[in-house]
């Protein structure tokens, strides 16, 4: 069953910071390289050792390169460090999320509400004129999906946090957003999927539900 082609595709070089746009990526069984291969760690205070996220400083996101990143932290007075060389993921390799999810919430709030607050690897432009809407998340749990040469397997909706609170391009936050998600949709938006089989994806894919 065709879900709907592939729009944008993105790699997140430091967890919780700015991604990258790609037109082609190889996907391997640990995700697409470079992707959350590294992340900032705080050195001190209530959360020492662990990592320094988009929870703790609400302009990460608008950031890319990690030494700015550092300097905004200290600006808080945060010390962190970069590690590097592994995958930080939150659950699962590659995550999705189809344009049609979002619909409901963009008429809660009244505008179309920006994919890149979710972060996603993968966004979806659900197909016109379905006969059936889009499965929910919790529908497609353990469902395959195809997309490229890649192969998937569904793994879980994503719980989202306060981070899709804040618009990817630095004007004001939208507390509503995950307001209605946590009341009305479990605060779930999207999927997280393993790589069942590696492959190259590229823009303009369809998405598979086999």
């Amino acid at each position: 069953m065709l879900i709907g082609t592939l729009e944008a595709l993105r790699r997140y070089p430091i967890k919780s910071l700015r991604g990258v746009a790609l037109d082609s990526v190889r996907v391997e069984v640990a995700g697409i390289p470079g992707d959350r291969s590294g992340a900032l760690f705080a050195r001190q205070g209530p959360r020492e050792g662990k990592t320094y996220r988009g929870k703790e400083h609400d302009r990460l996101h608008l950031l890319r390169d990690a030494a700015a990143a550092q300097a905004s932290a200290k600006e808080r007075g945060v010390m962190v460090d970069v590690r590097r060389g592994e995958h930080f993921f939150d659950d699962a390799p590659i995550s999705i999320l189809v344009d049609e999810w979002l619909r409901e919430l963009g008429a809660h709030v009244g505008y179309t509400v920006e994919w890149e607050r979710f972060r996603p690897n993968f966004f979806v432009r659900a197909s016109e004129g379905r006969a059936h809407p889009v499965a929910l998340e919790q529908s497609l749990v353990d469902a395959r999906l195809a997309i490229g040469t890649v192969r998937l397997r569904v793994r879980s909706p994503i719980e989202r946090c306060v981070t899709v609170n804040y618009h990817p391009r630095g004007e004001a936050a939208d507390p509503r957003i995950l307001q209605f998600l946590a009341t009305q949709r479990n605060a779930w938006m999207g999927i997280y999927c393993d790589v069942l089989e590696p492959g190259i994806v590229t823009a303009g894919d369809s998405l598979i539900c086999l």
